[in-house]
């Protein structure tokens, strides 16, 4: 076992950068890849990426929605900490405006800047004090999300993808 560890430990290291897929991925070796077992779940990819969109969209298009009908109660709480409440039909068109997006799959990687963006100024102006540490953390990870969703982009069961394929 430690030879083999050995072995796959001295392969990493001589892989150029060259090797490597557009997403980022080394090339199956054939050999019985550690993850080899996960290779089923890019048959699943475009209704797994809708699934995730959704998931990161669900958040923000009810929290959008919420804000519309509590307008004043959130423009008060903004300016409680010390951010102007003028700003919150911006946060309204981020937060709905960036779910919807997301969602259908519509400039993806935009919103998803956007969002985490928003994700992280939302974490630094209203979840630094001792109490908020998990609303803090759950923010970062958002945000990361929205890096990760930036980065690897909506996938084929979006418009994004379907304005692709139809070029």
């Amino acid at each position: 076992m430690l030879r083999r560890a050995c072995v796959f430990a001295n392969k990493e290291r001589t892989t150029s950068r060259s090797q490597f897929t557009q997403e980022g991925a080394a090339p199956s070796a054939g050999d019985g890849a550690f993850d080899a077992d996960l290779n089923f779940l890019s048959r699943w990819a475009g209704p797994l990426g809708l699934l995730a969109r959704a998931m990161l969209a669900y958040i923000f298009i009810v929290e959008g929605v919420g804000k519309i009908g509590g307008y004043t109660g959130v423009a008060q709480y903004m300016q409680a900490h010390g951010v102007d409440g003028r700003l919150l039909p911006l946060v309204i068109l981020t937060e709905l405006g960036g779910g919807l997006m997301l969602l259908v799959g519509l400039k993806t990687r935009w919103a998803a800047i956007a969002l985490f963006g928003f994700c992280l100024l939302t974490a630094l102006f209203f979840h630094t004090a001792a109490d908020q540490a998990i609303q803090l953390q759950k923010n970062v990870a958002m945000a990361g999300g929205f890096l990760a969703l930036a980065l690897l982009g909506p996938g084929a069961w979006s418009l994004d993808g379907w304005r692709r394929r139809a070029v």
